[in-house]
């Protein structure tokens, strides 16, 4: 299989990479990272960004009543724990299977700084890390309370010049009501930016859809758990659904 893109940001939920949605799940993780390293060899340009929520969400810490803004900045350093577990395990996996023989290599880019872990974001040297084939992780959000890591990711896919926004989750499809409350549910193949909005349907914040139609950005989104989901998906299959 062949990508069809030259450069893509992939969106993972925190959850995905825990058990039951919370902590880490090692096969998961490694699953991710096999994939992703697949990607790079292959050629395409990779780009991530992760959720916190297998860790903590800034909405949990509204409802204790703890200051919003300091719940969503600790949200912000959870990303950075997935965002180094999901690092590391592609450099293992990746060892040696660069196209020139060396390893893959792979960058954390965090939007507050923490330069012992991560570097920086800075857009231009985000983009000269996939020019020369390596992945990188986006972590810490925007690095603004109030924001999602949805957001986030439709605003870098905009920034680095990503041709799609690939958006695994932990349902195949986006349906047109939860298929988990209504058994009369129906999955979508393609929908269109403003009737997901006008819809209401549960696929990323209004912000990110927001971004996404004004430049241009189809939204891919699959099931995370599926053989070779993320490859496939890159390569064109038609899984999932397509939001343009």
């Amino acid at each position: 299989m062949k990508p069809i893109y030259k450069r893509v940001l992939i969106k993972l939920s925190g959850e995905a990479l825990g058990e039951n949605g919370k902590g880490f799940c090692a096969e998961t993780i490694e699953k991710v990272a096999s994939e992703v390293v697949d990607l790079a060899v292959s050629g395409l340009e990779v780009a991530l960004v992760i959720g916190g929520g297998n860790i903590w969400r800034g909405r949990e810490g509204a409802m204790v009543q703890m200051d919003r803004a300091t719940a969503d900045y600790m949200g912000m350093l959870a990303t950075v724990l997935n965002a180094l577990a999901v690092q590391d395990a592609i450099e293992r996996l990746g060892v040696g299977r660069a196209p020139d023989g060396g390893d893959v290599q792979c960058r954390v880019q965090t939007a507050i700084e923490m330069r012992q872990i991560a570097e920086p974001y800075i857009r231009r040297r985000a983009v000269r890390h996939l020019e020369k084939g390596r992945i990188v992780i986006f972590a810490c959000g925007t690095g603004s309370p109030f924001f999602t890591t949805d957001t986030t990711a439709a605003l870098r896919a905009a920034e680095i010049g990503a041709e799609a926004l690939l958006l695994a989750k932990n349902t195949d499809y986006i349906y047109t009501a939860d298929p988990r409350k209504d058994p009369d549910a129906k999955p979508i193949e393609e929908i269109g930016y403003v009737e997901v909005i006008d819809r209401g349907l549960t696929v990323m914040d209004n912000s990110a859809l927001t971004l996404c139609m004004d430049n241009h950005i189809p939204i891919l989104v699959f099931g995370l758990k599926g053989e070779k989901n993320i490859m496939r998906v890159a390569c064109g299959e038609k899984i999932g659904t397509i939001v343009r």
